[in-house]
C-alpha cells in the first residue's frame, strides 16, 4: 500500500470535508466512510482519498485533472498539493454538483487568497476528461471504469501518472513513452466506487 505523506494529511485537514458536504450528512464528516452527496454520487472515504493521492505522487507545480470531482473536496485538496504554481481542473457531469462544488471551492482560502488555480468544469457530453486543456502530469479518476480509459491516457504527458479504479481494483498507470499505449500498470488492492460514465 502507498505510504501517505504528512503533506497529504495536512492538505486533507486544511480542506475541511464538511465544507463540501450537503448539510444533512455533516454529522458523518468525521467518519471514514463514503457519504452521499445526491444524484447517486458520493464523497469518497477519506482513507481511500489518501491512498489515491499517495499513489498519484502530486508535486508542486503539477497540472492535474480530477475526473468525477463530485463535491469538489478532492479537487481542493489537490489544489493545496500543487500550489499556485500548478493547476487543477475538476470535471463533473451532474450540473447541480458542479454548481455546489464551485460555491464550496470559492469559499476556500489559501495564504494568498482564493484558490484561483483550481476550477470545476461541467463535463461535455460524449467527452471523457478535457482534451483541449491537456496534457496533464497527473490524472485522478474518482469513479470505477470498466476498462482502462484510453481517452484519458491520451491526456497524460509522456511521463504522466493516472490513478483509476478499474473493475474494483485500484490501478496506477504511468505513461512510459510518447504514445498512449506506452504505459505500465501497477495494482493496489480492491476498492468500490460509483461507476464512471464514459459517453
Amino acid at each position: 500500500m502507498a505510504e501517505v505523506s504528512e503533506g497529504i494529511r495536512e492538505a486533507m485537514a486544511r480542506r475541511v470535508r464538511t465544507d463540501f458536504l450537503p448539510p444533512d450528512v455533516h454529522r458523518g464528516a468525521g467518519e471514514d466512510r463514503p457519504l452521499p452527496i445526491g444524484h447517486g454520487q458520493t464523497n469518497s472515504q477519506p482513507s481511500t482519498v489518501a491512498v489515491m493521492l499517495a499513489l498519484l505522487e502530486v508535486r508542486t507545480g503539477h497540472r492535474v485533472l480530477d475526473v468525477g470531482s463530485g463535491s469538489g473536496w478532492t479537487t481542493a485538496v489537490l489544489g493545496d498539493l500543487v500550489g499556485p504554481d500548478g493547476s487543477v481542473t475538476g470535471v463533473e457531469r451532474v450540473p447541480a454538483l458542479v454548481d455546489r462544488s464551485r460555491l464550496a471551492l470559492a469559499a476556500q482560502q489559501s495564504s494568498g487568497g482564493p484558490m484561483t488555480w483550481v476550477e470545476i468544469r461541467q463535463a461535455t457530453e460524449g467527452v471523457l476528461g478535457v482534451p483541449d486543456l491537456g496534457p496533464f502530469e497527473r490524472i485522478l479518476v474518482s469513479a470505477e471504469a470498466a476498462e482502462v480509459p484510453s481517452p484519458l491516457l491520451g491526456q497524460l504527458t509522456p511521463a504522466g501518472v493516472m490513478v483509476v479504479p478499474v473493475r474494483g481494483e485500484m490501478l496506477r498507470i504511468r505513461r512510459t513513452g510518447p504514445r498512449p499505449e506506452d504505459h505500465a500498470i501497477t495494482r493496489h488492492g480492491s476498492f468500490r466506487f460509483v461507476p464512471l460514465i464514459e459517453d
